[in-house]
């Protein structure tokens, strides 16, 4: 393993921010993670953790060791022994493994239940940090256990999806346990039979027409992907870390309330009692959709992207994202909360 000193960071964000780490290496194995983590500790060093660095902001140059999770590896394991045809079974992959490749892997291994979350960014190891989730599926359903490093002790741990407590975009990674564990692998349940899930109105009205034999899990996949790349941005032409705020949840009362007020509201059920808003709504007729200033701004087709059109920092970014938020709470009383993870 090697340790790099005032190792550059700008290839490996996707908002293309500039930031150098004082110290950086890459790990491949468990045993990789707890010599970084002791490197870190003999020298007294703060420690971040980064993967794809697709869901990150990076506010400026990062102090200590920037440990960068490579660990890779798939493996589907059988199904439980005298379990029949259609039967669920395990699939364990690294955390550093991409995720859409992990997806596309595993439609090629008859092994479903990603396809509604293809072409998401980033890798495997922050899937459930962010509990991601896409086109009416969240990685909880699917989701059965995982392998961390405690990163004050090195210690291995084992949590199950009860111990990760997740929720809407959500997790124990980004409260309790925040700064605290490094995911090194992670085991998801699938099955053998598809079972497309088209409950998402924008895939249901995009597969409308289509015979039942015709709905096959490649052909949703591949859906998702055509939607997705219609309304993001790929960062590979502009840099960018995907939606930067959660779709709020509110009380259904609240929402007729905004309804009442402002009839074109967009929203969806979010549980008994609550609805989900459409940030990309709320930021749109608030007046920021295709905004610039300066190097950063705000997509012209989705009003969830804020980009970099070159040479932006992380300061350009978190002050035009706090304007927006700003914005938001004062024409419709309503808290956005930005996705991506700030490190500094």
């Amino acid at each position: 393993m090697n340790i790099y000193r005032h190792f550059d960071l700008k290839p490996h964000n996707t908002m293309a921010l500039a930031s150098v780490a004082e110290y950086f290496c890459e790990v491949f194995t468990p045993q990789d993670v707890r010599e970084a983590l002791a490197y870190a500790g003999r020298k007294n060093l703060p420690v971040a953790v980064i993967g794809g660095g697709s869901n990150i902001i990076l506010h400026a140059d990062i102090p200590g060791m920037v440990i960068r999770v490579m660990i890779p590896g798939i493996v589907k394991h059988p199904p439980d022994t005298g379990a029949g045809e259609g039967s669920s079974h395990i699939v364990e992959v690294g955390a550093g493994e991409n995720w859409h490749q992990l997806v596309t892997h595993c439609l090629a291994q008859r092994s479903f239940g990603l396809e509604n979350l293809s072409l998401i960014p980033g890798y495997c190891g922050a899937a459930p940090i962010q509990n991601i989730g896409a086109y009416g599926v969240e990685l909880d359903e699917v989701f059965d256990s995982l392998d961390a490093i405690d990163m004050a002790s090195g210690e291995p741990l084992t949590m199950t999806k009860a111990d990760c407590r997740f929720s809407y975009r959500d997790s124990i990674f980004k409260r309790e346990l925040r700064g605290k564990v490094i995911i090194t692998r992670l085991r998801l349940r699938l099955s053998s039979a598809p079972s497309p899930r088209l409950e998402y109105p924008a895939l249901r009205d995009a597969l409308a027409g289509k015979d039942t034999a015709e709905l096959t899990p490649q052909l949703v996949a591949q859906t998702v992907c055509d939607i997705r790349s219609s309304k993001l941005p790929d960062p590979a032409w502009i840099a960018n870390v995907g939606s930067f705020f959660k779709n709020p949840v509110v009380e259904t009362a609240r929402a007729e309330a905004l309804r009442a007020e402002f009839p074109g509201l967009v929203s969806y059920p979010a549980g008994e009692g609550h609805e989900k808003l459409a940030a990309a709504w709320l930021v749109d007729q608030a007046g920021w959709k295709g905004l610039r200033r300066g190097s950063v701004g705000v997509h012209d087709r989705q009003a969830l992207v804020l980009v970099n059109t070159g040479g932006a920092t992380g300061g350009d970014v978190l002050e035009l994202a706090a304007d927006i938020t700003e914005s938001v709470k004062q024409r419709y009383g309503v808290e956005l909360e930005i996705e991506p993870q700030l490190i500094r």
